[in-house]
């Protein structure tokens, strides 16, 4: 009874509780492939019986041709067509193991790439402050490495118990028909591994969960260093960043081999286990034969039906660190999957005759503070407009909340009070939200060039543009000048984050794909940073002069445009002010 309290009490532990929440989850995928997975499973379950109709056949063999033993004609027959059903069933059992095989890989691969476009729908869904405690190589990590995970357990994990269990079941039936004191014998090992499994249970939870941690991290730091290559080779730190790598694979090391170390005893005392019930099983089936009761037929299947116990229940028994890998697996696709999502729908004020896509659009801020969820202040009821055909720019010392308003009118974050609305030409209000980001124009400061053509970089704002459109665009951000030299014009390939070509350049692309989408409001972060003063003016004035009523907001730390600047506002220490003429010219003398 107390061993029967502990194996029970593994099922009660709160690490098991997880995991059955955590294979609920997957319910979802195994629901939509319930059929495919039936005949995947019915397949399994007649090869298994196939090997153990085998393995019966082979009783009977052996005991046909040791009776033939003498030259006995008559006993030919029964050979040959035991010998012929033997080879019928081997070969229909590799027939369904093909089969099976084929329609497990065609249900991976769909489940897989299911999953992997729910999950990163998901993310460019999720809420962007939830989201922002990701690093890109961890999401890309549970992206790929976790969905294959989710993925080949859904293929293979259910159908695999279930054939095991199949398998333990029938080969044990088959004994206790025969003969019930080696049945007894075989099972021994169940309650040693009762044992076992509440040891595996939890360890290989932690195990599991540091190892999928620790190949984040080492995408994350791997993305990371990709991404700033220019940076670490002008700094000469490259030999550093190969020494942090190396830091990194040490801990990955460590957590391997603590796994491996566990894995190793584990196996080697369910492998002594399994040799002690094959050996029981060889040495009473010996016995029995010294004692004439049973035929060397009888003693060979005792053998092959002793080898399907012992290795479907290794089977099953392995069955358990695959489990808590892919639960862990799941649990870390849910951690992004259930991260609260954007608000999509209308905001306030916008179904009520908001005339926002067929005329000008002004933005306007009262009193709007903002505090992230770290508890950093950022903005401290600041109030501004910015008017239709006007620019106004937003300056101010870095890090103190520019781009957090930028992120604030595109909706990536809710004002903590206060309000930040658009208002249309009648007056009418309208909140922003993720709803009103269709009414926006955005360049930000970070390169934003995509792998692909000029054309495809800018197509992706304006799917039906014209190459005409493209054109007009490119001259207006002052990049069609250098577009044209390239080989292929406005299909010149462009590589990731626009190497080959200048920051400059760079930006210039990114702001003809803001003026090519034609919103009524554009928002410019530090989006001409890297122009000189004349070709930032040029810029900015054709901007403004290819749509009448456009409102442009500049956040800039270089004063040299505020001369075509409407109004000017300064953030500093959260508190926002507006400057003068006269400031704002003594600012433009000083830079």
């Amino acid at each position: 009874m107390r061993l029967l309290a502990k194996f029970l009490s593994v099922f009660r532990s709160k690490t098991v509780s997880d995991m059955i929440a955590e294979a609920k989850w997957l319910k979802v995928y195994v629901r939509k492939y319930f059929g495919a997975i039936i005949i995947y499973i019915t397949l399994g379950i007649l090869g298994t019986l196939m090997g153990l109709a085998v393995n019966w056949a082979t009783k009977y063999l052996i005991d046909a041709v040791t009776g033939a033993i003498g030259g006995d004609a008559s006993a030919l027959r029964p050979i040959f067509i035991t010998a012929g059903l033997m080879a019928g069933l081997s070969l229909g059992n590799i027939l369904f193991k093909s089969v099976s095989s084929r329609i497990s890989a065609r249900i991976g691969i769909r489940v897989r790439h299911e999953i992997q476009a729910d999950v990163y729908n998901r993310i460019l869904e999720a809420d962007w402050e939830a989201l922002s405690v990701f690093s890109s190589g961890d999401l890309i990590n549970r992206l790929s490495s976790d969905a294959q995970a989710v993925s080949s357990s859904i293929t293979s994990f259910i159908p695999s118990l279930i054939t095991s269990a199949v398998q333990f079941v029938g080969a044990l039936a088959i004994m206790l028909y025969y003969d019930s004191t080696m049945a007894l014998i075989a099972l021994l090992g169940i309650p040693v591994s009762a044992i076992v499994s509440k040891i595996l249970v939890k360890r290989i939870r932690l195990y599991s969960k540091r190892i999928k941690e620790m190949d984040g991290a080492m995408m994350a730091f791997t993305d990371d260093s990709f991404q700033n290559l220019q940076s670490l080779k002008a700094f000469d730190i490259t030999k550093l960043f190969a020494g942090k790598m190396r830091r990194i694979q040490a801990e990955y090391k460590s957590a391997f081999i603590d796994y491996n170390k566990f894995s190793v005893y584990m196996s080697a005392i369910m492998s002594i286990v399994g040799l002690i019930v094959s050996g029981g099983c060889m040495a009473w089936g010996v016995y029995r034969l010294w004692l004439g009761a049973i035929s060397y037929g009888t003693m060979t299947l005792f053998l092959l039906l002793a080898g399907n116990l012992s290795s479907s229940f290794s089977a099953l028994l392995s069955l358990v660190p695959t489990a808590i890998s892919t639960t862990t697996s799941a649990r870390r696709i849910m951690d992004v999957t259930e991260l609260p999502r954007e608000t999509l729908g209308a905001a306030p004020g916008c179904e009520q005759g908001f005339s926002g896509s067929a005329g000008s659009i002004g933005v306007k801020a009262e009193r709007l503070s903002f505090v992230y969820s770290n508890g950093i202040n950022v903005l401290d009821a600041i109030s501004f407009a910015a008017l239709p055909g006007e620019i106004t720019a937003i300056v101010g010392p870095s890090g103190e909340g520019k781009t957090t308003l930028i992120r604030i009118l595109l909706g990536l974050v809710s004002p903590t009070k206060g309000s930040a609305v658009l208002v249309d030409g009648d007056g009418h209000e309208c909140a922003v939200s993720p709803a009103t980001r269709k009414y926006f124009s955005f360049v930000p400061q970070e390169n934003t060039v995509f792998s692909g053509t000029v054309a495809e970089n800018l197509r992706m704002v304006k799917p039906d543009a014209t190459d005409a459109q493209i054109v007009s665009a490119l001259e207006a951000a002052c990049a069609y000048e250098f577009v044209k030299k390239l080989p292929g014009g406005i299909n010149a390939p462009m590589m990731e984050r626009g190497k080959g070509i200048s920051e400059g350049q760079a930006q210039r692309l990114s702001i003809a794909r803001a003026v090519l989408r034609d919103a009524p409001v554009m928002l410019l972060d530090e989006a001409t940073s890297a122009l000189d003063v004349a070709l930032e003016r040029r810029v900015l004035t054709n901007i403004m002069r290819l749509r009448n009523g456009r409102t442009c907001i500049v956040i800039t730390h270089r004063p040299s445009v505020l001369s075509l600047c409407a109004s000017v506002y300064r953030i500093d220490s959260t508190h926002m002010s507006r400057l003068s003429g006269e400031e704002a010219a003594r600012m433009t003398r000083d830079f």
